[in-house]
């Protein structure tokens, strides 16, 4: 079998190998010429995959180590038998540790108690699901949107769109980008959203750049209608509005969900994928293994002089500041920062020395 892969996804070289021929390429590399001949495709969000590629070639399996699929056009792959996995769930605690550890940042400089605060998280999915557990370990109030679920599952778990609006000083995005149909998520933010919220609510983007319209939020800033924006996706990434991003309290390249834990699950799940279509053997896939941090015990001794010293044992796992100060810094390379990524590890490679029970027990409910 002929496998072309990317050559940017962790984990995956030496492993790959032992189900087929393995060509690595750059994600933009993936042209008709290039894959015409490839049996399974190993993908990231980087390319898009339509008729355009894809027309007369020998691919059987798409197999994208993401848990979006935007960039797979799935009604060509279904009307021309080419199958397409995804990995749902793979990066959800990554994307948890990103948004706890900006709602401490964002709650030290805007000078509130999360305690105090009602998080709306709009979508709530596996990512979501996750950023909810998360918030009501801290302590938040927490206010679920999502209307595919809601009519799925009926019941008063979930509010409007409007209730958020009313009631959230936070606001998360979490949602698939859809560009049409009645759940419709392309430019969800936009002016009317923005001039409609009855607080100034700190805005989150963490799933696609185009769920929140660049121009309102651009406005909205300038006026005052939001208190703060931490924005990780960016509509016509990586040629992000560097206005955009000098607006902001924490700007990032598209790396929330980028922990090294997650990037491990996403290869499996792809390899995984890979193996049930063609019924063969998983036993390779035990070998990925995400490496241990350089330090994987945090002595809470050492934090002195904070306001929380769990928060602070939060922001040594990861800081998202570290990624802003690399983005402003740079903001021509964020596709090399995105690429290169310095990838981390999440709450379960690490515990706490000299804790108390109360900051043990946070702590360990976050893993």
């Amino acid at each position: 079998m002929k496998i072309i892969a990317d050559k940017n996804i962790p984990y995956l070289k030496g492993i790959a190998d032992q189900f087929g021929d393995v060509v690595y390429l750059d994600g933009a590399a993936f042209t008709h010429e290039a894959i015409k001949d490839a049996d399974t495709l190993i993908v990231r969000t980087v390319a898009r995959f339509d008729e355009r590629n894809l027309k007369d070639t020998n691919v059987k399996l798409i197999c994208s180590a993401t848990i979006g699929y935007d960039h797979i056009d799935t009604a060509y792959c279904d009307s021309h038998n080419i199958a397409w996995r995804n990995a749902p769930g793979c990066n959800s605690g990554s994307v948890k540790q990103y948004i706890v550890s900006s709602l401490i940042l964002i709650s030290r400089k805007l000078g509130f108690d999360l305690k105090d605060k009602t998080i709306g998280i709009v979508g709530v999915g596996n990512v979501g699901k996750q950023v909810a557990k998360a918030c009501e370990v801290l302590g938040m109030k927490v206010l679920l949107n999502d209307p595919p679920r809601q009519r799925a599952e009926h019941g008063d778990r979930f509010v409007s769109l409007d209730t958020i609006k009313d009631e959230a000083d936070i606001i998360t995005f979490h949602t698939p980008l859809e560009k049409e149909g009645k759940d419709k998520t392309y430019h969800l933010a936009d002016d009317l959203f923005f001039n409609t919220l009855k607080k100034s609510p700190v805005i989150i983007n963490l799933a696609r750049g185009g769920i929140v319209d660049t121009q309102a939020i651009k406005k909205a800033i300038a006026g005052n209608k939001i208190s703060g924006a931490i924005i990780d996706c960016w509509e016509n990434e990586p040629d992000i509005d560097l206005g955009y991003m000098n607006m902001v309290d924490i700007a990032t390249p598209h790396i929330a969900g980028y922990s090294a834990d997650g990037k491990a699950n996403a290869t499996r799940m792809s390899l995984e994928s890979l193996a049930a279509f063609y019924g063969m053997d998983t036993a390779p896939i035990a070998d990925i293994i995400a490496p241990m941090p350089d330090s994987s015990t945090l002595d809470m001794d050492k934090y002195i002089g904070g306001d929380n010293r769990v928060y602070d044992a939060i922001l040594d796992t990861y800081n998202p500041m570290d990624d802003f100060n690399r983005l402003m810094a740079a903001p021509e390379t964020f596709k090399q920062l995105r690429n290169n990524y310095p990838l981390r590890r999440e709450y379960s490679a690490y515990s706490l020395l000299n804790a108390t029970q109360e900051e043990a027990v946070l702590f360990d409910s976050l893993k």
